[in-house]
């Protein structure tokens, strides 16, 4: 079976709450082609299998923030949280770590579930080897950065040699007035 969702799409759902890289319920229902509740529910009567560290509920503030850095015309329908109960959601929405999106394939047990996980473990995967090589290069940067700190330092110093060598001496200017010993050794007299 091809890719049914391209990897690209699917690490652009992927976002950094708690520290922690999880993808939206919402957002895996739509892959998974089930509803947000048909997901939550199978979810909720197999909980055992989702402590908090494979997924958790956001904050009503946490939430916020999240739709507020996301462009209005972009957020589903789905994603407004009503206070009245009508229209929206009533409650802030799940978030699934790796883990916990690799535990939904075996709740949802359909052949799309487990092919959308495939991919969506290639994202994961692939994210984490991004943010290593940019690490990986960070930690590069730091060490030239070092390096050539030292080499400014001898540089540096090395101009400031120079200078001194470039500086003329200062003339030595004859005293005014009677040298007796300068006058004896000029005239052979000790």
């Amino acid at each position: 079976m091809a890719n049914l969702v391209p990897t690209e799409r699917i690490e652009r759902l992927i976002l950094l709450i708690r520290g922690q890289k999880v993808i939206l319920d919402a957002d895996l229902a739509e892959l998974y082609g089930v509803s947000v509740g048909r997901l939550n529910e199978a979810v909720r009567r197999n909980i055992d299998r989702f402590p908090d560290d494979f997924m958790f509920q956001l904050t009503r503030e946490e939430f916020g923030d999240l739709r507020s850095q996301t462009v209005a015309s972009n957020l589903k329908p789905q994603f407004a949280i009503s206070s009245s109960g009508w229209g929206g959601r009533r409650h802030p929405p799940y978030v699934f770590t790796e883990q916990g999106v690799a535990m939904l394939s075996s709740v949802l047990r359909s052949k799309r579930a487990v092919q959308i996980n495939i991919e969506i473990m290639r994202a994961f995967v692939r994210l984490r080897e991004m943010l290593l090589s940019h690490k990986d290069l960070a930690r590069k940067l730091d060490a030239l950065e070092r390096k050539y700190e030292s080499h400014d330092m001898h540089i540096r110093s090395l101009f400031e040699a120079i200078r001194q060598l470039m500086t003329p001496p200062e003339p030595k200017k004859r005293k005014i007035g009677f040298l007796v010993k300068e006058r004896a050794a000029k005239y052979g007299r000790a």
